[in-house]
């Protein structure tokens, strides 16, 4: 747990799921310079009827110190949202929705007026033009826009997305390494159409998926391409037989679960991720492609936490190529997470495969979790790896 003090006062604030080995803060130097930032300059309580949007907060530092504001908060992330509730609820507000904070996804409707926008900018580009695209329509010229980031963060690509569908952009000095970003709006016409989705053809010699189309919203991992990790792991996906059960845990477009339904039509493909944008990027892609597209379910969770979300020894098959980044931050928690996961929900006999970089030494942790760990293929740069639960 790390304490932020702000005008608005002292927050208690940790990542979800909390976790006391962790050592990464909820909070970091952007987060502190923008609220620093409205607090000296009083814009906050000029606000009008419109509302106080709060876009893509990471852990709900931004929306927990200014709940006194009735923020909205947007966000793709499963998790983000999560801790957002679980800070809101330390802070004394144990019901957002009550305390007059809302809590929307990117897939929702935003706001239909915006006087105040403020948006951490995000790890993915394509996520922030996507997102800066669906509020554009709510601002107005005297909408108050800024954006926060970590120097490292902030590029010149990123100004120019801020200038193209918000209006002239400036940037503060450095504090701390953050950057402020200021933007005024700037009245269009006809702003340019939002470019995401992005639909786009698969290559051939990747088996099942050979040739066909996927749908890839904004912010998910490798949205323009496929990933060379999935490519190789597509070669290598076993084929269950008659109505297995099958997780696509970490599903990003869906690309290696639609495999599965298309070599195995009579299997029960479940997909699962804590981003809004790749549950709905792998619905479409399933829908498109699937021989049956009843056969799918889709599910925005905490990997396989959730026992309400998926039962106990309930799964014949987990397939997964799990992150090993949280926004900037190098870590295995949620690989450590995931295997657990997909443990629990495995029958016995259930086998988990995993892809990934051969650097992550994976197999060590899969060992000890579930007694076994098989290489079954490998390259100069990935392994795909298979448990089996005893």
């Amino acid at each position: 747990m790390n304490r932020l003090t702000t005008a608005w006062g002292t927050h208690d604030l940790t990542r979800f799921p909390e976790d006391p080995r962790d050592q990464l803060r909820a909070w970091d130097a952007a987060d502190a310079y923008l609220l620093r930032h409205l607090a000296e300059t009083g814009a906050l309580p000029g606000t009008g009827d419109g509302a106080l949007v709060v876009a893509l907060d990471r852990w709900g530092a931004l929306t927990t110190a200014l709940a006194a504001h009735r923020p909205v908060q947007i966000s793709d992330s499963h998790l983000a949202r999560s801790a957002t509730r679980a800070n809101l609820a330390r802070a004394g507000l144990g019901d957002p929705e009550a305390a007059g904070v809302r809590l929307l996804t990117t897939r929702d409707t935003p706001p239909e007026r915006i006087d105040v926008l403020l948006v951490r900018v995000p790890k993915s580009l394509a996520l922030l033009e996507d997102q800066l695209h669906r509020l554009a329509p709510a601002l107005h010229s005297g909408t108050l826009v800024v954006g926060t980031g970590m120097v490292k963060e902030i590029h010149t690509s990123t100004l120019r997305l801020f200038e193209r569908i918000v209006g002239p952009t400036r940037t503060s000095l450095a504090e701390q390494k953050a950057r402020l970003i200021h933007a005024t709006v700037a009245r269009r016409d006809r702003p340019a159409p939002s470019p995401w989705p992005l639909r786009y053809e698969l290559p051939d010699g990747i088996g099942p998926m050979s040739g066909r189309t996927v749908t890839n919203h904004a912010g998910i991992f490798c949205a323009d391409r496929l990933d060379v990790g999935t490519r190789f792991f597509l070669g290598q996906l076993p084929v269950p037989a008659g109505p297995a059960r099958v997780v696509d845990l970490g599903c990003g477009n869906g690309v290696v679960g639609t495999a599965v339904a298309r070599t195995s039509p009579e299997a029960e493909i479940v997909f699962v991720d804590e981003s809004h944008q790749a549950v709905a990027s792998a619905e479409q892609t399933f829908r498109d492609n699937a021989p049956d597209p009843e056969r799918g379910t889709f599910l925005v969770t905490d990997g396989l936490d959730d026992p309400a979300a998926v039962a106990d020894s309930s799964v014949d098959l987990v397939l997964t190529n799990p992150p090993f980044h949280s926004h900037q931050a190098v870590t295995d928690a949620t690989a450590r997470r995931m295997f657990a996961g997909a443990r629990r929900v495995l029958r016995p006999g259930g086998e988990l495969w995993v892809v990934a970089n051969r650097h992550l030494g994976h197999h060590r942790q899969l060992r000890r979790l579930f007694g076994n760990c098989a290489t079954a293929a490998s390259d100069p740069k990935f392994v795909v790896l298979r448990a089996v639960k005893g």
